[in-house]
């Protein structure tokens, strides 16, 4: 990560409750061609979240402990606050001196954004403001919010608007709310959410997430991160929801990889 950061734009996307088995599932089945274009060997890595929730899983990931992968091990981190006895910090690791990674990154040189989703970033309230605070320039609307059914295409072009005429690199964080509750109406016909309409929300979501590739890798390299904070239930065992020990909420799908210069078009 030393050779990175400095030289590449940075983009941190998170599927809000995104389950694993539903993305693996829709990867498999053809569904997704555009993340299928970019994911390491056409798939996603099974991890583990790092929170059942989403203020608690983006707030461990926003202090660099993004979901750690699902086999035994200590698993070196990509990003790393800096504090004695670490044990997944290694030398491939980027050691930031602040108590989050986009404070860590400002003082790096870049200009971090912020573009949220769900409740936790929608900064009506003093909960709603304290992850965006964390960045130096944040949005939210209602359009962007769990009951836009076109929220992830209004948050691109937010971030297009906040990006596109910036010249230092970037660290661009996007909380993609239309994967969470309510869902149906990406599904035709259904009007209550499940597992299928959660998987609709995935197929919308990568008919346009081409956009923001486009975007971060058009000045110069970009590292990219798309994963999931926490799955979620829809009935399995009775469960319905996060916030949960269940293993539809702790297993989730990962993906890194770097965006060379001007490669999607």
């Amino acid at each position: 990560m030393g050779e990175i950061v400095g030289t590449h734009d940075l983009l941190l996307v998170t599927l809000d409750t995104l389950r694993y088995d539903v993305a693996a599932e829709q990867l498999g089945q053809g569904a997704l061609p555009t993340l299928a274009r970019v994911l390491p060997g056409g798939a996603w890595e099974r991890r583990h979240a790092p929170g059942s929730f989403t203020y608690a899983a983006h707030a461990a990931m926003l202090a660099g402990f993004l979901p750690t992968p699902a086999g035994p091990g200590r698993h070196p981190r990509l990003f790393a606050a800096a504090f004695p006895g670490s044990e997944t910090t290694a030398a491939g690791t980027w050691v930031f001196d602040a108590a989050d990674l986009p404070g860590g990154l400002a003082k790096a040189g870049y200009h971090t954004v912020c573009v949220g989703g769900v409740g936790f970033f929608n900064k009506l309230t003093p909960l709603g403001s304290a992850l965006p605070s964390l960045f130096a320039e944040s949005h939210w609307a209602p359009s962007f919010g769990v009951t836009s059914p076109t929220s992830f295409e209004d948050q691109i072009a937010c971030a297009e608007r906040a990006v596109r005429d910036r010249d230092e690199p970037v660290f661009l964080f996007v909380n993609v709310s239309a994967l969470h509750q309510p869902n149906h109406f990406y599904l035709p016909g259904a009007t209550g959410d499940s597992r299928a309409s959660h998987a609709a929300a995935l197929r919308y979501v990568d008919r346009h997430i081409g956009r923001l590739f486009a975007l971060m890798c058009a000045r110069r390299p970009c590292l990219a991160i798309v994963c999931s904070d926490h799955g979620t239930a829809y009935g399995e065992d009775g469960y319905v929801g996060h916030r949960i020990g269940h293993e539809v909420v702790w297993t989730v799908p990962y993906g890194e990889f770097v965006l060379r210069t001007g490669e999607w078009t």
